[in-house]
Formats: structure tokens, sequence, C-alpha cells
């Protein structure tokens, strides 16, 4: 046959390019036909606030008023399809509802002009949640912060909830403050400097609905009185006073490494370390997370969905036959170095130990 030893020809469909992904889940686009056939460049783009789709709308430069008002002219295309026939628009897709903009090439680059200011956008535009993540970092691990900073994290508001997570058992009084499934009963946990009275305490979270980042906790507060607090200090490791700080080697944070922080007694830290060894040996190769408190974080959710992320967010855990209760939380925007911070009375004695991951004004 004569089609033997012939390249097969390619349909229509198959002659075009792979479209690349640019950005995951970017959602759908209005734009014009003139500008998917080539028949225009890109010229305008702008976004509105739609419930379908993610707003934005891009119009030729060769289309009329008439043209686009024909709505058989524009059709709905997911925006890495227009970002593969320009790909300059990547650089503007987080910008919020009310940008209008102009396509600019020349021999200085291709950019774009905000219409309402006249500043140039030649740069890529960070996601919120990455500019809100860049402030957050800059604004932890302070030594102190107003005491209306602390009382706001814990007040209901339309940006607040508060939920009570668990209860956590401290026989000796000794504080740790550290990543449950990475440091929590080794040399790399937190020992705080100060001991609160031998007993089981509350752990509250204040959890914020972001908009911006999503549901997250952004404190944790463990509650040893009920008594008013008059002012905050940054919590010392063991050995160290308030006067020690910014000397060498000194430092007041505790590391998360793998999105989960915890308050937790000394003795159920090391009841921790040797549950865990022990659950090792055990189960070689299996992962303490996937293989163990996985489908614990699922139970917890199951139980308190409201307020949860599925996977997880929040659990009360005893270790296996002892007595010793603490209770796991996520850490805000997830790993990074984080402190806590006492709250005292007017007698200086201790009412809670807070632990701050997001400054909820930011999300």
């Amino acid at each position: 046959m004569a089609l033997f030893g012939k390249k097969k020809q390619e349909k229509p469909e198959e002659a075009q390019r792979e479209m690349k992904e640019y950005i995951k889940g970017a959602g759908g686009t209005i734009v014009s036909k003139s500008i998917l056939e080539g028949t225009s460049k890109l010229k305008w783009l702008f976004r509105e606030e739609s419930e379908h789709g993610n707003g934005w709308i891009a119009f030729g430069d060769r289309d009329t008023q008439e043209y686009v008002n024909d709505v058989k002219n524009m059709t709905i295309v997911d925006f890495n399809t227009l970002a593969n026939i320009e790909p300059t628009v990547v650089n503007v897709f987080y910008m919020p509802i009310g940008t209008d903009l102009e396509f600019r090439s020349d021999n200085t680059g291709k950019y774009f002009v905000d219409t309402r200011t006249g500043k140039e956008i030649r740069e890529p535009v960070k996601h919120p949640a990455q500019i809100a993540f860049e402030k957050n970092l800059k604004f932890l691990n302070q030594e102190t912060y107003p005491s209306e900073f602390f009382e706001g994290l814990f007040t209901k508001s339309s940006q607040i909830e508060v939920l009570m997570a668990g209860e956590a058992d401290f026989p000796t009084g000794e504080v740790v403050i550290a990543d449950p499934l990475a440091y929590l009963g080794t040399k790399y946990e937190t020992v705080l400097d100060k001991r609160i009275p031998a007993g089981s305490y509350p752990v509250e979270l204040a959890v914020c609905p972001s908009t911006v980042a999503g549901l997250r906790i952004v404190a944790a507060r463990l509650r040893v009185s009920d008594k008013a607090a008059v002012r905050y200090e940054i919590a010392m490791p063991k050995g160290k006073k308030i006067e020690d700080l910014g000397k060498p080697g000194v430092w007041t944070f505790f590391g998360v490494d793998t999105g989960l922080a915890c308050f937790a007694d000394s003795r159920a830290a090391e009841a921790n370390r040797l549950f865990f060894e022990n659950w090792q040996r055990e189960n070689p190769g299996k992962n303490k997370y996937v293989d163990y408190f996985a489908a614990l974080f699922q139970k917890s959710y199951e139980n308190q969905p409201k307020y949860q992320n599925r996977g997880v967010s929040f659990l009360e855990w005893q270790v296996p036959k002892t007595d010793h209760r603490t209770v796991l939380f996520s850490s805000g925007m997830g790993d990074g170095m984080y402190s806590g911070y006492w709250a005292l009375d007017a007698q200086g004695e201790v009412v809670s130990l807070i632990a701050p991951f997001m400054n909820p004004e930011y999300f």
C-alpha cells in the first residue's frame, strides 16, 4: 500500500503545540476570539468580580467596541491558554479585582501599565498569601508586643474564632514547647525557664478563616490561671533570663519542621520519645505521621470539622500506656521559627503561655 513508509499526516489539533501550564488551577478567563485566532494581539487586560472563572478579561489591539459587544466574539478559556499566547500575563495574574492594564511591547521589553496610576509592571506580582507570609516573618519573634495584640488573638471577632482543642497534663510543671513529630523529647526541643504548677490545663486555639491563606491557626494558648494578665514577656529557654536576650548563643525560638507544634510537660516529652523509639523498632521504614498520626488527625477532624482542615489541624493525644496528654496543633503557615510568650498577673505569676504564629491583620 502507498501509505507504508510515509509519515502519517497530523491532524490540525495534533499539530498544535502542547500547552504549558504556567499556573495550576488558574481558572477561566474571558478572551476575545481575535487573540486566540491570531488576528489581533493582546492589548487590554482587566479584572472584574465574577462568580465564574478568575475575573480576567482580555481584548486585542484590533478589537473594536462593536466587536467585543458581540458575545459571539468572546469565549472562556483557561488562563494558561492566554499565557501560552502571551506569557507576560503570568506576571500580573495575582493582581486584585478592579485591575485595569494596558499591554505594551517595545525595545525595553514586554510589560503592563496600570491605566489608573500609570505605573509600569515589569516584574511578577506576588500572590497575596506570599506578601502576607513575608510580612509575617518580619513580625514574628519580637521581644514583646502590645498587650492588645495578645488579647485580640483570643477575642472572638470577624477574623478570629476561639476554640478549646483539648487538655495537656503537666505532672512536673516543667514546660516544653516543640515540634511534636520532629523534636519533642530530643535535644532540639525547647524547655522553658519558668515552671507552672503541676496539673492539667486547657489548650485554646485562635483560628482565622482567612480569605487570603485559608483556614489557619494563628495562635495557641495554654491556660494556667483565670486571673487577669497585666503584662507579657518572651519565654526564655531553661537556664536563661530576660537579661540574657541578645547574648551570643541565646535564642528564644523553637523550630517547626513538620508544620506542627505543642505544649508538653518534660515528663510527657520523654514518654513521647520512648514510645516512638519502640514504635520505630516495631515498624521499620514507616512514617510517624502517615502511618500513625494521620488516622488520629482524621478522627479529630470528623469530630470538629468546622474549624479544621482535613489532614491536620489539632489533636489531643495521650502517649499510649501513660497518663500524659499533649495537644498537637498546626503552626500558622507551617514550618518556621516561633517564640512563646508568658502572660503574667499583677504578682508576676503565670496566667498563660501563648505561641503566636500569624498576625491576623495581614491575612
